[in-house]
């Protein structure tokens, strides 16, 4: 089991960056596959980007592609998410999520079995 705490929202600019950061728990970090996810109000929750375990492979949904970067640093079990360009369409609540694997469709949130709180991020016109 593994838990998740994101931090790093905030208010920002159209076109300014924010880099949000997500600590998880236990010595086995490395063994998991680790996404973003993001929410805005009256929407779903929709995939932004996600990483493989040694953090070789990264994937990006095309509204974020060329403007967000993920990493991970399995020596201090975090996982981060820089943003840059940033729009007032990325404003939402992001979360951190976590799986084992992603046989499950890396994409898709029912395939992570664990959650973080969530951060909001804000980004004014």
């Amino acid at each position: 089991q593994v838990q998740l705490v994101e931090s790093g929202g905030g208010l920002v600019q159209a076109g300014g960056s924010l880099r949000l950061s997500c600590a998880a728990s236990g010595r086995t970090f490395s063994r998991y596959f680790m996404g973003w996810f993001r929410q805005a109000p009256g929407k779903e929750r929709e995939f932004a980007a996600a990483i493989s375990w040694s953090g070789v492979s990264t994937y990006y949904a095309d509204s974020v592609k060329g403007r967000f970067v993920i990493s991970r640093d399995n020596a201090k079990n975090t996982v981060s998410l820089q943003m840059n360009s940033l729009k007032p369409e990325d404003t939402a609540v992001y979360y951190c999520a976590a799986d084992r694997t992603s046989a499950g469709g890396y994409y898709q949130a029912h395939a992570y079995a664990y959650w973080g709180q969530g951060t909001q991020v804000t980004v004014s016109s």
